[in-house]
Order: structure tokens, then sequence, then C-alpha cells
């Protein structure tokens, strides 16, 4: 199948700390660039798909626990700032 041309956006988003750096981690260890593994994760979603596989799940356990990121989807919406 032939690569979809899309035009992407520039934005600028505020995301808690050691989330980001989970992710910006994730994506080094796929190979992605951050926003290849943002678009990946969110399309999966829209669909009702789990975006990761079980050992990818693993790896994602290991640099939460790294990065000291303690969230789960029980705290979405529910974040407050300092």
């Amino acid at each position: 199948m032939p690569n979809k041309l899309v035009t992407r956006t520039q934005t600028g988003v505020r995301i808690e700390t050691s989330l980001l750096k989970v992710l910006k981690a994730l994506a080094e260890y796929a190979d992605l660039s951050l926003g290849d593994l943002l678009e990946g994760i969110v399309l999966h979603s829209f669909e009702g798909k789990a975006p990761f596989s079980t050992e990818t799940q693993g790896v994602i356990e290991k640099l939460k626990s790294v990065y000291g990121c303690d969230l789960s989807a029980a705290d979405s919406h529910m974040l407050a700032e300092e």
C-alpha cells in the first residue's frame, strides 16, 4: 500500500512532564519521531484498537518506572497544575 500524503501542522501542546519523558523514550525505542508515535496512538484509539503489543506495554511500564510516571487512565481529565 503506498504512503498517504498528508499535511502536518506544527503545534504546541502542554503535557505532564513525566508522561512526555516516557513518550519520548518510547518513540526512541520504536525508532519513531514523537509526532509519528502520537499519530499512531490516536489513530488506533479512534478505532477502539490497542496501540501497543503486550511486549511494548512491558517496555512502557519500565519507562514509567524510570521516569517516575505514576499516571493511569483513571487520572485522565483530573490533573491539576501546581
